[in-house]
């Protein structure tokens, strides 16, 4: 990503990307006043964060008895709703979900490598599905204070165990299948990246052919595995994206809100949500819906847009697909690839 002098001003950058995630599925009911429970309320909790702000949906599903849903079925019915209730909002489901077969039937036809392909065969189709690159420790209870979970399940001692022994499990088989399922379907790959050896894993991807569209993705600061919210951190990962990446800065707790005004400032993109994040100020909870309000302010007091539906759909590029690996990189901003014979940088030319 290049700045150049006038980059900071904001006539001169996109409008602003909310990314919201109002599910929180690691939490239980209980845990927060603000987990919707019924279909019903959470359908009701996005038309609340898209009239808060918010373009982008970050989708989980509960059950009737508030447990994380891993029923396609239960998703399709949601993706439905939500297509009826906020149809400019672009819906993003989380790929973290693994789906358990509603039958012994269905079971038998599964593929054997990972249920989450089944993402590729949502119906309706959401405008995008977040994949996690390179199999990883997932421990996010790392940075965690116990004032951060006062109050909540993850206070407990068996349940913050589990949680640290968290791992994302993303081969490199199960990424080249997913990523070539996803594309089939015209579901765009969101990439969850916790630091730049995955961004470099995605650049290589890229380069062989394996994905050739848009690179929208979020710099997932939250330790454990991943990066923490440290601002080289940050630096560093936006000097290494490619020009053309929309880049979005996700963290955990309390970090959300100082990291999230540096990107506003910067014309990168921000999520929220009580999936991340359950605080403003020290000891006092926050809503999904007032922390959607909260980035609408802070945009607004240093001028800078914030992005309709439409808007946030042209900046993620959602529905492009490029020929092959040459078109990719340099629609991407990346340097071509070396041909036979080619010693030196290989650099961008003219067309």
């Amino acid at each position: 990503m290049q700045f150049q002098d006038d980059s900071l001003l904001p006539e001169n950058q996109q409008p602003l990307v909310i990314q919201v995630a109002p599910y929180g599925p690691e939490f239980l009911p209980g845990d927060s006043d603000d987990i919707p429970l019924t279909m019903a309320e959470q359908v009701q909790k996005a038309v609340d964060c898209w009239n808060a702000g918010a373009t982008v949906l970050h989708v989980h599903v509960r059950e009737a008895d508030g447990k994380g849903s891993k029923r396609l079925s239960m998703f399709n019915e949601m993706l439905a709703r939500l297509r009826d209730a906020v149809p400019e909002m672009l819906l993003q489901v989380g790929g973290s979900i693994s789906f358990a077969p509603e039958s012994d039937g269905a079971q038998a036809r599964w593929l054997e490598d990972d249920t989450r392909h089944m993402l590729a065969e949502l119906d309706p189709k959401p405008d995008q599905v977040t994949i996690a690159i390179n199999t990883n420790q997932m421990n996010i209870c790392e940075l965690l204070a116990a004032d951060d979970v006062a109050g909540t399940s993850l206070a407990q001692p068996a349940l913050q165990e589990a949680y640290r022994e968290m791992t994302i499990p993303s081969g490199p088989a199960f990424v080249a299948e997913h990523l070539q399922r996803l594309q089939a379907a015209g579901i765009q790959p969101h990439f969850m990246l916790g630091d730049v050896g995955q961004l470099e894993t995605v650049e290589r991807l890229v380069r062989r052919g394996v994905y050739t569209g848009p690179l929208v993705l979020n710099w997932v600061a939250i330790g454990g595995g991943a990066d923490g919210p440290n601002p080289r951190n940050l630096m560093e990962f936006v000097n290494r994206c490619p020009e053309n990446a929309v880049l979005t800065i996700e963290s955990i707790m309390r970090n959300v809100l100082p990291l999230s005004t540096m990107a506003i400032a910067m014309g990168l993109h921000v999520r929220v949500g009580i999936e991340d994040n359950l605080w403003g100020r020290k000891g006092e909870r926050m809503t999904s819906v007032q922390q959607v309000e909260q980035m609408v302010r802070i945009s607004r007091e240093l001028h800078r847009e914030v992005a309709s539906g439409a808007q946030a759909k042209a900046i993620y590029r959602i529905g492009e697909h490029y020929r092959d690996a040459d078109e990719t990189l340099a629609r991407l901003g990346w340097a071509p690839n070396r041909q036979p014979g080619m010693r030196g940088a290989t650099l961008r030319l003219a067309a």
